[in-house]
């Protein structure tokens, strides 16, 4: 079989073209950058970066996960759009970098007037006895050993099962050498992901922006909200594919499937949402308090009911039927705004700490955001476009197909 992608001429100049939107952007943001003496700005130009480089490497890391939590139960049902995420996974090496650069920059370059780190405060802890009480782990040298060699490996994972699963289409005809060979490396992988993930990932990247806080569900809290955007991003992709006429082999039943996905992970967010902010607010510790008060009562307070209108109600309200998780429309509709609500949940994350109520969402932001999604779709579409969507070869293939039928 043989199922090959053309990447559209619309599609390409698309991407282009927010290429140069984000590009611009940047551009505006380092004109305002040399003329402003204002911190408060400074911190800004480089907080969208670092908002969107992380956002976009983790929902792209998403799809290494689901290849190697598939790869170790066997699921044959992934096989029929797998392509789709190894295109994904595969270029996790460009986020990654980009993310890396941002944040060793902000570590090693960035201070404000008074030769403060104001992004990450533990970088010029002064007196802060609470700060250098965190030493051992929140320092420089622990920071870059830890981005460098997590987000090396997640780029190493994704390309390496893209490689391996050409390779399977080479090998000998029902040749299980390299089928288990992914199978080993999945479960390798899902360690990795286990110990910079969901645990010490996102405690280095982000919730030390605000060092004097802590939650032990961050990293899990984090997850989900990269999972299900991850995951509404491969159902994006999927339903272009199919309107373009490539995919045959995916039925409104993978639709199905993949909306029950944005649905319960919907679910499985606002429930760590809930319990992250209910222990909190129950116990009602000044030092714990303290960042939902500012983004609750704060500036921020938009943003924070917005963040849960997008993220659940409107999830558990259309995708909870079941003929709008079968219905095109309906799911495009609502991956556009999951991925648009959690990054609306990044950034609320990420920006009170060091802008305090000096918060924007206008030119700078949309614009650098813009050009994170035409690099995606720019490289995503070149992997997509370089072999057959239809995974040949591959053991379970046959398993997919008499299923269909």
């Amino acid at each position: 079989m043989n199922d090959r992608f053309e990447i559209p001429a619309r599609l390409r100049n698309t991407s282009l073209i927010l290429i140069v939107v984000g590009i611009a952007a940047l551009i505006g943001g380092i004109v305002c950058l040399l003329m402003s003496h204002d911190d408060v700005a400074r911190a800004r130009f480089w907080l969208v970066l670092l908002h969107d480089s992380v956002f976009f490497t983790l929902i792209t890391t998403v799809s290494i996960f689901i290849m190697a939590a598939t790869s170790l139960a066997h699921g044959a049902w992934i096989v029929a759009y797998r392509r789709v995420t190894e295109a994904i996974g595969a270029n996790v090496w460009l986020f990654g970098t980009i993310a890396t650069v941002v944040m060793l920059l902000i570590v090693y370059t960035f201070r404000d007037a008074h030769g403060h780190n104001t992004i990450y405060e533990w970088v010029t802890p002064g007196n802060d006895k609470i700060i250098l009480g965190k030493k051992a782990f929140l320092n420089p040298t622990m920071f870059t050993i830890f981005t460098i060699v997590a987000l090396g490996l997640w780029a190493w994972f994704g390309r390496k099962f893209r490689a391996l699963s050409l390779a399977q289409e080479k090998a000998p005809q029902n040749d299980p050498k390299i089928y288990w060979k992914v199978f080993r490396l999945a479960g390798i992988f899902l360690f990795v992901y286990a110990l910079s993930q969901m645990s010490t990932g996102p405690w280095l990247w982000i919730m030390s922006i605000q060092p004097h806080w802590y939650s032990t569900l961050f990293s899990w809290y984090t997850f989900a909200s990269a999972f299900v955007s991850g995951m509404s991003l491969i159902l994006l992709w999927v339903v272009y594919l199919k309107n373009q006429g490539n995919l045959q082999l995916v039925t409104t039943e993978h639709m199905h499937d993949l909306g029950k996905f944005m649905f319960a992970f919907s679910i499985f967010w606002t429930y760590l949402w809930f319990a992250q902010y209910m222990l909190i607010w129950y116990a009602n510790i000044p030092d714990e308090t303290i960042y939902f008060k500012l983004r609750q009562q704060g500036p921020y307070s938009v943003i924070f009911y917005a963040n849960f209108i997008i993220n659940f109600v409107m999830p558990i309200i259309i995708l909870m039927a079941r003929p709008s998780k079968r219905n095109y429309f309906t799911i495009t509709f609502m991956a556009m705004i999951i991925i648009f609500g959690h990054w609306l949940d990044y950034y609320q994350m990420i920006m009170p700490g060091p802008l305090g109520a000096n918060w924007h969402i206008n030119w700078y932001e949309i614009g650098i955001f813009m050009g994170f999604v035409g690099v995606l779709i720019f490289a995503v579409s070149r992997t997509l476009a370089k072999s057959s969507l239809v995974p040949n070869n591959q053991l379970l293939l046959k398993e997919t197909i008499v299923h269909l039928s």
